[in-house]
């Protein structure tokens, strides 16, 4: 039992040599959400809150991420959150994948299938009430339809 417990805490320290990269990329203002739909500050702070670590080039790090394996499992959701869905760079998509993305984020807001749940272990504000989901699914949609309008023009 003790050589396990040796070998488990070398094996924790070597880990530790291996650190994930957090580099955020540039900001890229004229493309983020929140300014090209001019997002109100009320509803902006909901979705920066609750979205935006994953979601977005604006990552805010915890202390925890410098703790292997806990930063690579971390890591591996914000690089797979970025790959679904990227406020930062929101303006890039044409308006057939905007609208469909907003599809997606008033499904999974609907659902509660975001944010994770494993995300409020480090973020209790980040934890919606019924009412905030309410606000973010009703703008969500508001702003598909909007999207889907320009479409047609």
């Amino acid at each position: 039992m003790k050589k396990v417990l040796i070998v488990i805490l070398v094996a924790f320290v070597i880990i530790q040599f291996f650190p994930i990269d957090k580099t955020n990329p540039a900001p890229t203002p004229g493309m983020d959400f929140l300014k090209i739909k001019k997002t109100q500050p009320e509803t902006a702070k909901l979705i920066k809150v609750s979205c935006y670590d994953c979601h977005s080039n604006e990552t805010a790090y915890p202390w925890y991420s410098n703790i292997a394996p806990a930063s690579w499992i971390m890591k591996n959701h914000i690089d797979e959150g970025r790959k679904a869905l990227n406020f930062s760079t929101f303006a890039m998509y044409v308006q057939k994948d905007q609208a469909h993305k907003l599809q997606e984020c008033i499904e999974m807001v609907e659902s509660k299938e975001m944010p994770l749940d494993s995300y409020f272990l480090g973020h209790q504000n980040a934890k919606l009430s019924d009412e905030q989901r309410k606000i973010l699914i009703d703008y969500f949609k508001k702003e598909k339809t909007e999207t889907e309008r320009k479409m047609l023009y």
